[in-house]
């Protein structure tokens, strides 16, 4: 898979927007190994602040504790890059913030953070949805190619995607 251009990104933010604003909608992002490009392509846009709440960008686990309220022990247990870890992001998003939708990412964007068992391009993504009964979350796991540019490009899209609308 390539990574989709900025027109592509764009465009895929454009949709979302509109869709959140239509359903009254408002987004919070939690980003690590994307470094804040969803928040990005979603503020780039006039008019965001309409269904734009709040973005973290957590690199190091200090970060995902203080910010967003990751457990210790889910981080010793799982390590940052995992589908526990990135759910617990997309929920304390929603936690931390008056949002209804959140979209949390952690993976291996670059070079130097690759191992055999969490290669670069391993990436989770997460999305929450507050409702009534509770917090819904799931998360999805990925495999990009690419450098660094790529793999956060292709993150970005993927987690534009798979936003719930309502």
């Amino acid at each position: 898979m390539a990574a989709p251009s900025d027109f592509t990104l764009a465009t895929l933010a454009l949709t979302v927007g509109r869709s959140l604003r239509k359903a009254g909608l408002t987004i919070a992002t939690a980003e690590s190994c994307t470094g804040g490009l969803i928040a990005k392509c979603l503020t780039d846009i006039a008019g965001s602040s309409d269904y734009f709440d709040r973005g973290w960008v957590t690199y190091s686990n200090a970060a995902k504790r203080a910010e967003l309220g990751v457990p210790e022990a889910l981080l010793a247990r799982h390590g940052a890059v995992s589908e526990e870890v990135a759910l617990a992001m997309a929920r304390g998003a929603l936690r931390r913030s008056p949002a209804r939708v959140s979209v949390a990412v952690t993976g291996i964007a670059g070079p130097a953070g690759g191992t055999p068992d969490k290669p670069v391009g391993l990436v989770w993504i997460a999305w929450g949805l507050k409702r009534q009964e509770g917090v819904q979350a799931y998360a999805r796991l990925f495999r990009f190619r690419g450098g660094r540019n790529a793999v956060r490009r292709q993150t970005a899209a993927a987690a534009l995607e798979g936003l719930p609308a309502s």
